[in-house]
């Protein structure tokens, strides 16, 4: 389906065909305002991760609210956004393949880029890509601190530094981002897990220091501990992503006192398609929405939606609330952002509200489908 098909801007949303995409641009713009907000009232940095989005107009709206730039995760990402114009992105990930990084240096002098290090060789293979390229980027070393995937010990963030540095490249600071502590429920499980990250991101600060090498920045934080990061003294830029959409997976978590709080403004429209004795079917299955992180949330009916595979899901009564009608729209609230998005061509972007608003722009999501 084209996206004239799906939606025309100033239709009202009730004429948006199903499964769509749909962003509420009330709730969108007040997430973007609060997160810059609390960044400029905690003095940090900004960088959002437009992993979550892979959308150069959301991108473009948060740099306008504050923002430095954007994070991305892959070098398909930071091309797609930077040729939709967004001219600040760091790849925050370890990138290793040596024709991608011919790519990424060949961007460097279209962008201010920045891109992460973990490893000898990955320092090795930058640096000529550069040199070959004639331009530069600020190199971050990426340091683990408690998610057990990339990054280096502390001890050893003090090797790969120097090596920045002899290589002529310029050290940006520390990477020090920990995933697993996302969705860990409760904020004291949270507390608990970005201690440590600190004690071990300080660490690694110290063991670059102690050698003579500055280190300007440490970076990293998500939607579920910014707050924490935030109050370390450490740390100076977040790197929160979800915050814009708040998916049902972050909604989960237990609040972190005296953190923002953001709405949902990611939706995906769908409406009832069949009608059984004891159950409806909307047309929105797992190739609308990721299963990762569990299934959807059903907003505003007191349901539960069960897999009904690729195309179908399934709605059950929880209590004696009625089950919505055949041909009704139901709004579901992804488990997880990310992968949901990825699935997506455009978003249906809509002012007024879920039921009475319209549509007010179509906007691509240009790094969709960037997994290189």
């Amino acid at each position: 389906m084209s996206i004239a098909a799906a939606a025309r801007v100033g239709d009202p949303v009730a004429a948006t065909a199903t499964p769509a995409l749909v962003v509420d641009l009330d709730a969108l713009e007040r997430n973007i305002e609060r997160m810059a907000a609390f960044a400029r009232q905690h003095r940090m940095r900004l960088r959002p991760h437009a992993k979550t989005h892979k959308c150069a107009e959301i991108a473009r709206r948060q740099v306008a609210a504050g923002a430095v730039g954007v994070c991305v995760q892959k070098t398909s990402e930071a091309l797609a956004l930077a040729g939709a114009g967004v001219g600040d992105i760091y790849v925050s990930n370890e990138v290793i393949d040596e024709a991608r990084l011919r790519e990424l240096a060949a961007l460097a002098g279209r962008v201010k880029l920045s891109i992460a290090v973990d490893s000898a060789l990955g320092v090795d293979r930058l640096a000529t890509a550069l040199k070959a390229a004639g331009t530069s980027a600020d190199v971050y070393v990426e340091v683990d601190v408690g998610h057990g995937r990339c990054g280096v010990a502390p001890a050893a963030a003090v090797a790969l530094a120097h090596q920045v540095v002899s290589h002529g490249l310029r050290f940006a600071g520390l990477q020090a981002y920990h995933g697993r502590a996302q969705h860990l429920r409760t904020p004291a499980e949270r507390e608990s897990a970005i201690r440590h990250a600190v004690s071990l991101a300080r660490a690694a600060q110290a063991s670059v220091t102690s050698a003579g090498i500055a280190c300007p920045l440490v970076t990293g934080a998500g939607t579920g501990t910014f707050v924490l990061e935030a109050a370390s003294g450490l740390y100076g830029e977040l790197q929160a992503g979800s915050y814009v959409f708040m998916d049902r997976d972050y909604a989960d978590n237990h609040a972190t006192p005296h953190a923002p709080v953001f709405e949902h403004a990611l939706f995906l429209k769908s409406q009832v398609m069949s009608a059984g004795s004891s159950h409806v079917v909307v047309d929105a299955g797992h190739k609308s929405h990721a299963i990762d992180s569990g299934l959807p949330r059903v907003h505003g009916h007191d349901v539960e939606f069960v897999n009904g595979g690729d195309e179908h899901g399934i709605l059950r009564k929880r209590g004696s609330a009625p089950l919505p009608a055949l041909g009704e729209t139901v709004w579901l609230i992804p488990g997880h952002c990310d992968p949901t998005v990825n699935l997506h061509e455009h978003y249906i972007a809509v002012r007024g509200g879920l039921e009475a608003g319209r549509v007010e722009a179509v906007w691509p999501i240009e790094a969709r489908g960037c997994i290189r």
